[in-house]
């Protein structure tokens, strides 16, 4: 199939450090093309990708030091698509919401949008309503339950490639915690679970500027303490070494996860999970064999203490089991097939301009017999 990928453009694909949207996008191309499928890339110009890169802009939107308009891009990123999109079987979105007025107004183009992101909020119901049939995918089915209207296709888990991460039978001393230092995201309640079990934390995270405020707070006093080692933002070989030697990765999360990348790649790396039973958390992690699942501190620190119970080897086989990239692909592909398949009936059932008759104008073709009276009665 001819595919066409168009990824967000605040980071490159992958992306350096952290970016849970664009790093999926570029696994998911990645085993596109290695399945054989003719890609195309829509993204920024510092992407890396084995498929035919169309550089939107020179860098990803974050790390331009002139902090461009993220909107102004976008949109010239969606009318390049929309320009090209006869190229293309099927054009997959990872952008939200910003391509659905093309993408209506052009039925015979199979279009399809994967929403990465929390769905709870409550501009979203009225958008989706407006613009009810565009073909959605969810990354989890606890995601789509606050939008029960809207046009879902199916749920498609994210995959990782499986030698990306190194399954490692023998962790050392310490918990980890990677991702971002947000409210909803309780760094603070790590620190607290470590802190009780006399274990060390790792805390391989970043700060937005949005949560600056809320770190400087809340969470950095907390950072001095001993057992508590802050890394920063982390890179791929950094994340690889702090995942795969953690005794466990902590998730005490306090909002309704979307997914939670960090969780299977914990997996893959042969890492049990703590993380509280919030969102997608449990459709991930089977309570008990891949880690626990807990609903407050009591319960999140009695889990910590008992991690060396989980074996590590049944994490791995999850993670090969369930969420490799070309499980993904392989089903991203079916509904793919689905919609071409559609989009080649609604255009054939497109009517098709007719000649002008010398002494009138034109009419479509398949108009029917109204429209075929009319024009012998002109």
């Amino acid at each position: 199939m001819k595919i066409a990928q168009v990824a967000p453009l605040f980071e490159s694909v992958p992306p350096q450090a952290y970016g849970g949207t664009e790093r999926v996008v570029s696994y998911l191309t990645e085993a596109l093309v290695e399945a054989g499928h003719d890609v195309t890339l829509f993204a920024s110009g510092d992407s890396v990708t084995t498929a035919d890169l169309v550089a939107v802009c020179e860098r990803s939107l974050r790390t331009d030091p002139h902090r461009p308009d993220w909107t102004a891009w976008h949109m010239v990123m969606v009318d390049e698509v929309f320009e090209r999109a006869a190229e293309f079987d099927v054009i997959h979105f990872h952008i939200d919401t910003l391509h659905y007025p093309l993408a209506r107004r052009c039925p015979a183009v199979a279009c399809l949008t994967t929403l990465h992101g929390r769905l709870d909020l409550p501009a979203l119901q009225p958008l989706h309503r407006h613009f009810a049939g565009h073909p959605l995918v969810s990354i989890s089915r606890h995601q789509r339950n606050s939008l029960p209207g809207a046009s879902f296709m199916g749920t498609v888990h994210h995959g990782l490639p499986p030698g990306l991460f190194d399954f490692n039978p023998r962790p050392r001393d310490y918990f980890a915690f990677l991702g971002r230092i947000s409210p909803e995201k309780r760094l603070d309640r790590a620190i607290e679970i470590a802190v009780a079990c006399g274990t060390p934390l790792k805390v391989g995270a970043k700060v937005d500027d949005a949560d600056r405020d809320y770190f400087e707070r809340t969470i950095e006093p907390l950072l001095s303490h001993p057992l508590v080692e802050y890394l920063g933002e982390v890179g791929d070989v950094d994340k690889k070494v702090l995942l795969g030697g953690a005794r466990a990765l902590l998730f005490p999360i306090d909002w309704p996860e979307p997914f939670g990348l960090v969780l299977i790649e914990a997996l893959a790396s042969g890492t049990p999970v703590v993380a509280y039973g919030h969102g997608s958390v449990p459709e991930l992690i089977d309570d008990g064999v891949t880690g626990f699942i807990v609903h407050d501190q009591a319960q999140a620190i009695a889990a910590a203490r008992r991690v060396h119970e989980v074996d590590r080897a049944r994490c791995r086989q999850a993670f090969e089991q369930r969420f490799t990239s070309a499980r993904m692909a392989q089903q991203y592909v079916a509904l793919y097939e689905q919609l071409s398949a559609g989009a080649r009936r609604a255009a054939r059932r497109a009517p098709i301009p007719v000649p002008a008759a010398p002494d009138g104008p034109a009419v479509a073709a398949g108009a029917g017999a109204a429209g075929r009276q009319a024009e012998t009665e002109r």
